[in-house]
């Protein structure tokens, strides 16, 4: 995945934005007002910031060297994915949709029921989580 295809793919949900609240190198993608993800699409080394169930969290974490705690942020409902080549390409998209799942889900039901969100759940509690590659 590259810088090009993170941000699309952030930009691709019902109602995401992209937003420079940090100053214009910080990519902040958020949906009615709440980051979902935060990014430095300019830096040497791409990584994007996504919000994640803790126990999820954990479990990543646990399983892939390249996903650590949220940087900057809180450590119980964020990771950070070192986007290197070390996972696939669509188990980060899969975070990145269950990052906005997670967020649309708390936000009032007149607002989901304004961006065509139908799901109960964040889909890492519902109907699939991302799968763990084994660490080599």
């Amino acid at each position: 995945m590259n810088r090009t295809e993170l941000r699309d793919h952030c930009l691709s949900f019902a109602g995401a934005e992209e937003t420079f609240p940090f100053g214009p190198e910080t990519s902040v993608f958020k949906v009615a007002g709440k980051m979902f993800a935060l990014s430095q699409l300019g830096a040497d080394s791409l990584r994007v910031s996504l919000k994640c169930e803790p126990q999820l969290a954990d479990a990543l974490r646990g399983a892939h060297a390249s996903v650590i705690p949220g940087y900057h942020l809180n450590k119980r409902h964020w990771n950070t994915v070192i986007i290197d080549g070390s996972l696939p390409d669509r188990m980060i998209d899969d975070m990145i949709e269950d990052s906005y799942d997670l967020v649309v889900s708390q936000l009032p039901g007149s607002a989901r029921r304004g961006l065509g969100w139908t799901g109960d759940a964040p889909r890492a509690q519902a109907q699939r989580a991302p799968r763990p590659v084994a660490r080599e």
